[in-house]
């Protein structure tokens, strides 16, 4: 299966050229640093491109002071994470092992010159994700995770930095080093660097010491606004920067959408192996921040107000408004939370709404229960069935054929390590601290079945209620646009301005191909609307 960057170890590295050496010189200075010169330490701004001229530079470990990598960089390469394209913060200390000399170039320069080099920008991009996807696998990245499996909130937290591809490690409690960061006595929580352990962590904190929310921590302004990073969201954010749009993006939790629950996407265009939901979409986050796009997350959209001067004064949970001349509606639907006896006590502790590395981790090698009969349940079982002892399929209809593709539905009834149950809804959830059955009902007759884990992937409630009042919705909550709402364009609802893309716009196809090529088509609406 595809992944979201090439591999480091087996990337074939073409060093920049002496013209873009140049080009930097131009636009930076040149540097000596002495040995043992600290270059970063985690939280750092990555506000500096560091071209290496003669010396050589090394990761190192700010807890201890030693070196753990065996590999450094030399002359010709440069540091650098993919934060810096978006101006968020460093997750690694970096040194120098000797005397070094570099060139030192700002990050706006720097950008700028991506956008005028084309083979500068590919070569730089090759790099900076393909490193992301070796601290991702390797669990680099000077963020701690101290055995979250005991605490909900701490599972939160590893789902969102999973989902949003933010390197992390986990230490169970009786880790050496889990101790030394906890200052004695071990105890579960979240560290970065050496810092020491971070205060009543969350999702929203651990954002904001890495930087991810700083575009949006002050008002800003844009031209376009956009709300929710799933596909189409992500695709009008790449077509948004190459047609010179100022854009910004808003994501209440992690860039990729319901889409970036699904284990494995087959039937997409270009991916005959398949693609996880959350690497495709971060490919074109990539893209989207190479345009210049701003990406804010954990953000969500409290309140929308209209200027006298036709923009929009969107507020935010924390920071802002922003003021927008534009608003493109991509938030999409999310999971229905059922009503299950005893659902809210172990969400986050049993019940799961994706179906990724993480949420496996805590049940492998027990049964679990898949509840839903679309796709992304169809793809959930089979991933699971590798890791848990069985999976159950619980659907409410007689049979799957009018929401599963065929090739997946034929899948599951040939794994023997897949039951699929027909006619069947849970009722109630036990357990002590975290899940450990569940009662359902099959055909009226009521059963009980130990399993470790529930993934709900059933129903589509749209995030619409900070339209509401604002823009024509129908009578489920989504939103109406074209000529049935009164818009100029296909996609334009009765508010001039706002544009619904994706699954959250009424009679969208509820497919991640389509839900891309609305949120690319878009743009060439809001290019009207921004410059009439």
């Amino acid at each position: 299966m595809e992944s979201f960057a090439a591999d480091l170890a087996r990337l074939q590295r073409t060093p920049l050229s002496d013209q873009h050496v140049d080009a930097l010189r131009e636009v930076g200075t040149e540097e000596n640093w002495p040995g043992g010169h600290i270059v970063t330490r985690p939280g750092d701004p990555l506000d500096q491109f560091i071209y290496i001229l003669d010396g050589a530079i090394e990761v190192f470990d700010p807890v201890t002071g030693e070196a753990y990598l065996s590999a450094h960089l030399g002359p010709g390469q440069f540091t650098g994470e993919i934060g810096f394209l978006n101006g968020t913060a460093a997750s690694l200390a970096l040194r120098t092992r000797e005397a070094t000399r570099v060139l030192v170039a700002p990050r706006g320069e720097v950008l700028r010159l991506m956008s005028r080099i084309p083979e500068m920008s590919d070569i730089i991009l090759s790099v900076l994700a393909a490193r992301r996807r070796r601290q991702v696998e390797a669990g680099d990245g000077n963020l701690t995770l101290i055995a979250p499996e005991t605490d909900r909130d701490l599972r939160r937290i590893e789902s969102f930095l999973s989902r949003n591809k933010v390197p992390f490690s986990v230490l169970p409690l009786d880790d050496p080093k889990a101790r030394l960061l906890c200052g004695g006595d071990a105890c579960a929580g979240v560290a970065f660097g050496d810092e020491g352990l971070i205060e009543a962590p969350s999702p929203a904190r651990i954002a904001r010491k890495l930087g991810l929310d700083e575009p949006a921590a002050q008002s800003a302004e844009t031209d376009v606004l956009i709300v929710g990073g799933g596909p189409a969201g992500v695709a009008a954010a790449v077509y948004a920067g190459a047609e010179g749009l100022s854009s910004m993006l808003i994501e209440e939790l992690a860039v990729g959408g319901q889409a970036g629950t699904s284990s494995r996407v087959e039937n997409y265009m270009g991916f005959p192996t398949g693609i996880s939901g959350g690497d495709l979409v971060w490919r074109g986050e990539i893209q989207a921040m190479k345009f210049g796009t701003r990406f804010v997350r954990p953000r969500s959209v409290t309140g929308l107000d209209i200027r006298d001067d036709g923009r929009f004064a969107v507020s935010l949970d924390e920071g802002g408004p922003i003021i927008a001349s534009a608003i493109v509606v991509a938030s999409g639907v999310q999971y229905r939370r059922m009503p299950w006896v005893g659902l809210e006590r172990f969400e986050g502790a049993g019940v799961h709404y994706a179906a990724t590395k993480t949420e496996a981790r805590y049940v492998a090698g027990e049964p679990v229960i898949i509840v839903g009969g679309g796709n992304s349940a169809g793809q959930a079982a089979m991933y699971l069935s590798r890791v848990a002892s069985h999976v159950h399929v619980m659907v409410r209809g007689p049979s799957l054929a009018a929401s599963m593709s065929d090739y997946l539905s034929t899948r599951l009834d040939a794994d023997p390590s897949i039951t699929v149950h027909y006619r069947t809804e849970i009722e109630a959830l036990e357990g002590g601290d975290t899940l450990s059955s569940v009662t359902y009902r099959t055909d009226g007759t009521p059963k009980k079945l130990a399993v470790a884990g529930v993934f709900a992937m059933v129903g589509a409630a749209p995030n619409t209620g900070w339209l509401s009042g604002k823009v024509a919705l129908d009578d489920k909550g989504f939103v109406r646009a074209g000529a049935e709402a009164g818009g100029r364009s296909r996609f334009e609802t009765s508010q001039a301005g706002i544009f619904a893309v994706g699954d959250v716009r009424a009679g969208s196809v509820k497919r991640v191909a389509s839900a891309v090529g609305e949120g690319s088509v878009v743009i060439s609406s809001v290019w009207d609307h921004c410059r009439k």
